[in-house]
C-alpha cells in the first residue's frame, strides 16, 4: 500500500535524485560502521511507500551496498572466505527464519530491548582497550561463533534490522579477538548474507519497489565503494568512532521514534 503522504516535488526526477544521495551517504555509513537504514528507510517512507514495502525496498538497496563493500574487501585480502563458510551459512538460515517470521509477528518487543544493547555497543567501542587496528585474543572458535552469533544476528537482521552491522562487528571483535579492520570487513560479508537472504523472502512476496530500489541502488554502490576504501585506508581512525555514533544514534532513533 503506498503513503498518501508522498512528498510534494516538481517531478519524479526530483525525488529520485534527493533518493540516491541519501542512498549514497547510507551506503558510505554503512561500509565503516552500519546504519544506514537509518537514513534509507525513513526515506522511503517518506517517498511513499507503506512500512512494508519500505522494508523490503530496502533489503534491495543495501544489498547492493554491502555487495560492493564485500568485494572491495576481499579484493584486499581482508576476508578469510574459508574460514567464514559456516558463519556464511548460518547467517543466511537465520536471517531466512527471521524474514519469515515478521510477515506474522510485530517486532515491538525488539524495539524496546535493542537500543539498550546498541547503547551498551556504544559504551564498549568507546572505552574497550581491546577496539584497536591490532588482533587480540580470541574467546571462542569459529564453529561456535557461526551458529551463535551468525544465526541469531542473521535472524535478528531479517525480522528488524536495525543495528546489524554494530553487533556483527562487536562480536567479532569481541569473541573473535578481531582488529577494527578485519571486523568491518567480516561484518559485511555477513551483512550481505543476511540482506540477500532476507531480500529473496520479500521479493517472493512481492513487496518491492523495484524503480526506486534501484536508483537507490546505485548510490549504495559508489557510497559502499569509498566507505570500504576509507576502512582500508584509515582502519580504526574512521571506524571506532563511527561506530560509536551510530549505534547511539539507532538507540535514541529507536526509543524516541
Amino acid at each position: 500500500m503506498v503513503n498518501s503522504s508522498r512528498p510534494a516535488l516538481h517531478s519524479v526526477t526530483e525525488l529520485d535524485a534527493i533518493l540516491f544521495a541519501i542512498a549514497l551517504l547510507a551506503g558510505l555509513i554503512d561500509a565503516i560502521a552500519g546504519g544506514g537504514g537509518l537514513l534509507t528507510v525513513p526515506a522511503l517512507l517518506w517517498s511513499g511507500l507503506g512500512p512494508v514495502e519500505a522494508l523490503a525496498t530496502n533489503k534491495l538497496q543495501a544489498s547492493f551496498g554491502s555487495s560492493t563493500a564485500t568485494f572491495a574487501f576481499l579484493r584486499q585480502g581482508a576476508l578469510d572466505l574459508r574460514r567464514s563458510r559456516l558463519a556464511v551459512a548460518c547467517t543466511f538460515l537465520g536471517a531466512s527464519a527471521g524474514a519469515l517470521l515478521v510477515q506474522h509477528l510485530h517486532p515491538e518487543l525488539l524495539q524496546r530491548v535493542i537500543p539498550v544493547l546498541l547503547a551498551g555497543s556504544a559504551v564498549y567501542f568507546l572505552f574497550s582497550p581491546r577496539v584497536a587496528d591490532v588482533d587480540s585474543h580470541r574467546r571462542i572458535g569459529d564453529g561456535v561463533f557461526a551458529l551463535t552469533i551468525g544465526t541469531t544476528v542473521g535472524f535478528y537482521d531479517g525480522f528488524f534490522g536495525p543495528g546489524t552491522g554494530t553487533f556483527f562487528a562487536a562480536a567479532f571483535i569481541l569473541l573473535l579477538g578481531y582488529n577494527l579492520r578485519r571486523a568491518t570487513a567480516h561484518t559485511k560479508l555477513l551483512n550481505f548474507t543476511s540482506n540477500i537472504a532476507s531480500l529473496c523472502w520479500v521479493v517472493l512476496g512481492g513487496y518491492v519497489a523495484w524503480k526506486t530500489g534501484l536508483v537507490m541502488a546505485s548510490g549504495q554502490l559508489i557510497g559502499a565503494w569509498t566507505g570500504s576504501h576509507l576502512v582500508l585506508r584509515h582502519g580504526g581512525r574512521v571506524v571506532r568512532p563511527l561506530l560509536v555514533v551510530i549505534s547511539l544514534a539507532i538507540a535514541v532513533k529507536l526509543l524516541f521514534g
